[in-house]
C-alpha cells in the first residue's frame, strides 16, 4: 500500500514584522543573551511575531566573548527560516559565501564490499519515480536476492553531487529538490544581526558579570560589567556550552550522551578551494572519529570530529593534517572541545536555551542549527498562543527532549553500523548496546527483513526522520546478508529494470545548472512547489 505526505513546500509567506495579533504579549521583555547564528536566529523569530514592535526584543553579546563559528551546513529547513523572513536567497547567500548543499557522502564508514561510500540524499519529488524500485530491490537483498541494492543509483540528488550540480532546478521545471546550504557561521551570524536591527531589535554590546535572581528562583535581572543591571520578563540562553544562565545561573542538570555517542572534541581547519564547487558535504571516516568538508564560494571548511578518550589533541591534529596533505603546512589549527548531550529542561522558569547552551548532538547530519530554528520556533508558539504557564512549558520540554533522543538515534545509527575494525574506536562504536528502545526496533526490524514504513508512519520507532534516509543509511552501510549468502533473484525480484531508472535519474539531472554558474546567478524564489515522497 503506497501513501504520500507532504515534507517541504517551497514558499512559505513572509510573516509582517508589524505584527497581526491585537492580544497583548504575555510579556513584554524578551532578552537574548549571547549573539551569533543561535541568538540573532532567534531575535529575528521573535521580533517577527505575531505581536510585533509591541514585543521588546533585546540581545545582549558580550565584546569579550567570540562564538564557536564553525557550523558550516545546515539541513533543507532553513530555507523555510529565510522564505518566512521573506530573505532571498540572492541577498543572504553571496554575503555568506554560501553555497547549495544536496546531502552527504559518507565516505570509509562501511569496508563491506561495494558499500564503502553511500549518499544521504535530501528528498525529490523525482524520487518518487525511483524511491519504489529501490525499496523493492532492498527488500530482496535482505531476503537473500542478489539484486543492486546501493541507494546512490536511485536519487536524483545524488547525481547531483556527483556531477557537481546544484539542487535548483530551472524555472521551467516543475519539481523541486529539498534542499540545505553550506555557509560561513560567523558571516551569518552578522547577517542576520543586520537585519534584526533593521527590524527593531535592540542590541547591546555588554559583558554578564553576574545573573541576578528573585526571591522565586526566577531570573530578575542581569548585571553588566559596567556596573548597571539589566531587566527583562524572559530570557534566552545563546551563551553557548558555558550555558551561563539556564546551567549556572539556574541549575538546570545536563544529561550526556557519552555512553553512545563517544566524541566529544574537534579540529577546524581551512583549505583553499580548487575547481569545481560541489554541492554536497563529505563525511570521511579516519582513525577515531570521521572529517567533514564542506565547500564555500572562498574556501573549503575542513574539520575532525573524535573521541578524546581514544586520541590525544595532537595526535587527532596529526591525523587531519595528513588526510589534508598539510602535514608540513603553515595552516593553523582549531581546536575545540564539545559538551554532547541535552539540558533536562530546555524551559526552565522564566529562561528558555537556544543553540549549544540547551545541548548538542555531534555535527554530523548539521543539526545544530535545526535545533535553534525548531526551539526557537516553537517558544514563539507558545508565545503567541498568550500562555507561557506550566503546562505550555511542559509540553515544550517534553516535545525538544523527543526531538534531541530521534535526533541522536538516527546519528547513533551511524556509528552501531560500521564495520571497521581497524581501532578501538571503530570496534566499540559496533559493539556498543547502549540503544534506544526505538534505535533497536528500527535495526531488529530490519534484521528479520521487515518493511519499516509501517513502524515509522505509527510512530514505534525511528521518529524524527522520513523512510528515505532510514533506508539511504542502512542500505548505504551495506546492512544486508553477505555476498556468499546470496542467491540468483526470482524474475518477480528482478522485474525493476536499472536501465530505465539510470536514464531517468540521468534525464533529471540534465535539467539542474552547474553548480559555479547557479550561485552566480541566484534567482529569485517564484512560484509554489510541493515536495511529496511516498512512503510504504
Amino acid at each position: 500500500m503506497t501513501d504520500t505526505a507532504t515534507v517541504f513546500n517551497q514558499h512559505v509567506a513572509a510573516r509582517p514584522a508589524s505584527g497581526t495579533s491585537l492580544a497583548p504579549p504575555p510579556i513584554q521583555h524578551v532578552c537574548v543573551v549571547g549573539g551569533g547564528t543561535a541568538g540573532w536566529m532567534t531575535a529575528l523569530m521573535l521580533a517577527t511575531s505575531a505581536y510585533g514592535p509591541r514585543l521588546k526584543v533585546s540581545v545582549l553579546e558580550s565584546p569579550q566573548v567570540g562564538i564557536i563559528g564553525v557550523g558550516e551546513g545546515s539541513t533543507p529547513w532553513l530555507r523555510g527560516f529565510f522564505d518566512g523572513l521573506g530573505i532571498e536567497e540572492s541577498e543572504w547567500m553571496p554575503a555568506c559565501n554560501a553555497t547549495y548543499k544536496a546531502g552527504i557522502t559518507f565516505e570509509g564508514w562501511s569496508t563491506r564490499p561495494g558499500f564503502e561510500r553511500y549518499f544521504h540524499p535530501f528528498a525529490s519529488m523525482l524520487d518518487n519515480m525511483t524511491m519504489h524500485p529501490f525499496v523493492d530491490n532492498v527488500h530482496a537483498r535482505l531476503d537473500g536476492a542478489d539484486v543492486y541494492a546501493h541507494p546512490d543509483r536511485f536519487f536524483v540528488a545524488a547525481a547531483l553531487a556527483r556531477q557537481g550540480r546544484g539542487p535548483r532546478a530551472r524555472a521551467d521545471f516543475p519539481f523541486d529538490v529539498w534542499y540545505g546550504y553550506h555557509f560561513d557561521a560567523t558571516l551569518l551570524g552578522q547577517f542576520l544581526a543586520r537585519k534584526a536591527v533593521e527590524r527593531g531589535v535592540r542590541h547591546l554590546q555588554r559583558h554578564v558579570h553576574r545573573v541576578q535572581l528573585n526571591e522565586a528562583g526566577d531570573i530578575a535581572s542581569l548585571l553588566l560589567d559596567d556596573g548597571q543591571a539589566l531587566s527583562a520578563d524572559f530570557f534566552i540562553d545563546c551563551t553557548g556550552f558555558s550555558s551561563l544562565l539556564i546551567g549556572e545561573a539556574l541549575g538546570t542538570p545536563f544529561i550526556p550522551f557519552a555512553e553512545n555517542l563517544f566524541n566529544d572534541a574537534a579540529i577546524a581547519m581551512p583549505t583553499p578551494l580548487d575547481g569545481p564547487i560541489p554541492s554536497q558535504t563529505v563525511s570521511t571516516a579516519l582513525r577515531h572519529g570521521w572529517a567533514w568538508k564542506i565547500p564555500l564560494t572562498t574556501r573549503c571548511g575542513n574539520g575532525y570530529v573524535y573521541s578524546s578518550a581514544h586520541c590525544s589533541a595532537d595526535e587527532a591534529e596529526t591525523e587531519l593534517r595528513r588526510h589534508l596533505g598539510l602535514l608540513d603546512a603553515d595552516v593553523p589549527a582549531r581546536h575545540l572541545k564539545m559538551r554532547v548531550g541535552r539540558m533536562t529542561q530546555i524551559w526552565n522558569r522564566n529562561c528558555v536555551a537556544v543553540g549549544l547552551s540547551q545541548g548538542f548532538i555531534e555535527p554530523l547530519e548539521a543539526t545544530a542549527l535545526l535545533f535553534v530554528q525548531r526551539t526557537a520556533a516553537a517558544f514563539v508558539n507558545a508565545l503567541e498562543q498568550g500562555n507561557l504557564g506550566p503546562a505550555a512549558r511542559q509540553r515544550f520540554n517534553d516535545e525538544m527532549a523527543t526531538r534531541f533522543e530521534n535526533t541522536r538515534d538516527y546519528i547513533v545509527a551511524h556509528y552501531k553500523t560500521n564495520s571497521r575494525t581497524d581501532t578501538e574506536y571503530w570496534r566499540a562504536n559496533a559493539d556498543n548496546m547502549q540503544l534506544s528502545d526505538s534505535l533497536e526496533g528500527v535495526l531488529m526490524t530490519w534484521l528479520s527483513r521487515k518493511p519499516l514504513a509501517a513502524g515509522l508512519k505509527a510512530g514505534r520507532f525511528g521518529a524524527g526522520y522520513p523512510i528515505v534516509s532510514w533506508y539511504a543509511l542502512l542500505a548505504g552501510m551495506g546492512i544486508f546478508p553477505d555476498a556468499s549468502e546470496m542467491r540468483p533473484p526470482t524474475p518477480h525480484e528482478a522485474r525493476h529494470r536499472l536501465d530505465a531508472v539510470d536514464d531517468f535519474v540521468a534525464r533529471s539531472a540534465r535539467n539542474f545548472p552547474d553548480h559555479r554558474d547557479l550561485l552566480a546567478h541566484i534567482p529569485p524564489r517564484v512560484g509554489d512547489k510541493t515536495l511529496q515522497i511516498y512512503l510504504w
